[in-house]
């Protein structure tokens, strides 16, 4: 019955998650650690996989579940979760690599991710080179030689730009690397990456997954053989595990996931459409704009134009600043994903520790907004807008 349920259905009724008295609600082990009733019982527990739960950092019944129902929801044989969206990348990465491996990045890149693969990464020998998102020959030249990983983040933040994904996969599997992609701008309603090749899905579960800005969390979609031999093990004597009380959290989003983003996207393709006629010409990024430079990899790849838009106010810095203060019903904040709208100003927040110079060139203007659409009327957002623009 389970294996024939509609992503929707799933999303609600498997996995149930329930103790001897049969709750409705999934339950919530809140626990750090489960007993045994001898000796002989706790020996097998610590036979990971498949062993007993035995303690929270290894394995935990309501984050099972949430695991679970991940993989269903993005169609990969299994999933892992973290305790942020940053964790679950830097498990990916740190798990995979290692000295004298070679990187392949898409750029723009989240700031923290940038990080990883600019500083961090190469302090341990690990060769990281960054390609822009809309660059296929340029991947084709990076690709032309052999390497471990590929990293795209798409739609890239704050510019959503895309990357062609299923080619990017061929030219990554062609030279032997796996391909790992950064969903967290799209979430599995919007693009299901796995579908189009990539073999690692990470993603943010602090944005859509939640979707309501209270908790942290990070969730990686893979085959069974990477979730078992490289990121458990990784994740378990490491420790970024993510807290019992946040997978229940996130089950519970889950069963609105779908509800809420359709919702979304819905009213950001509206917004989208009024601020380009609004603004300059070229001025507004959505992929489901017919004139977006990017619109016919959307098509290919994405269920819908997402969540999320950006634009250029015009007037450098001064003027997005004081667009942004006249805003009476957008949230100023740097989470996306949520149920109200939020507008952050990525060169002072999110990319702030970039040179200016290195902003210009991904694209991350002085005067550039990253706008996540939420759940309020449409027409009360367009109005907000309107006004704040002067």
């Amino acid at each position: 019955m389970a294996s024939k349920l509609r992503r929707a259905t799933a999303m609600i009724h498997r996995p149930r998650v329930r103790s001897e008295f049969g709750e409705t609600s999934d339950a919530l082990f809140l626990t750090a650690s489960f007993s045994y009733a001898s000796g002989e019982e706790a020996e097998p527990g610590f036979a990971e996989p498949g062993g007993r739960y035995c303690y929270t950092r290894v394995g935990n019944p309501t984050v099972h579940a949430l695991e679970d129902r991940w993989a269903l929801l993005q169609g990969t044989e299994a999933a892992i979760s973290t305790a942020s969206g940053m964790a679950a990348v830097q498990a990916v990465l740190m798990a995979s690599l290692k000295a004298g491996d070679r990187l392949v990045a898409s750029q723009p890149l989240f700031g923290s991710c940038f990080w990883l693969c600019t500083d961090l990464l190469p302090r341990y020998g690990v060769q990281v080179d960054l390609v822009h998102a809309g660059d296929l020959d340029g991947f084709a030249r990076a690709l032309a030689r052999p390497a471990n990983l590929v990293l795209l983040e798409t739609p890239a933040n704050p510019t959503l730009d895309l990357v062609d994904i299923r080619a990017v996969a061929d030219l990554a599997h062609a030279a032997g690397a796996k391909l790992v992609v950064d969903d967290a701008l799209a979430s599995p309603i919007c693009q299901r990456a796995a579908e189009h090749g990539a073999d690692i899905v990470v993603t943010s579960a602090t944005k859509h997954a939640d979707g309501q800005g209270r908790v942290l969390g990070g969730l990686i979609a893979c085959d069974r053989a990477t979730r078992d031999e490289l990121l458990h093990p990784f994740i378990k004597h490491t420790g970024p595990v993510l807290s019992p009380f946040n997978a229940w959290v996130l089950l519970k989003s889950l069963e609105t996931l779908e509800l809420r983003v359709l919702r979304m996207a819905e009213s950001a393709a509206r917004i989208a459409t009024f601020l380009n006629g609004r603004l300059a010409p070229g001025s507004v990024r959505y992929p489901g704009l017919p004139d977006d430079p990017h619109h016919d990899v959307a098509l290919r790849q994405m269920l819908n134009g997402g969540t999320l838009l950006a634009f250029r106010t015009g007037g450098g810095k001064e003027g997005a600043f004081a667009m942004l203060r006249r805003l009476q019903v957008i949230e100023i904040t740097n989470n996306l994903g949520d149920t109200r709208t939020i507008v952050t100003h990525p060169g002072t927040t999110t990319h702030g520790r970039l040179s200016r110079e290195e902003r210009v060139r991904i694209g991350i203007h002085d005067d550039l907004v990253r706008l996540s659409v939420g759940l309020e009327d449409a027409d009360d957002l367009i109005e907000d807008l309107d006004q704040a623009l002067g």
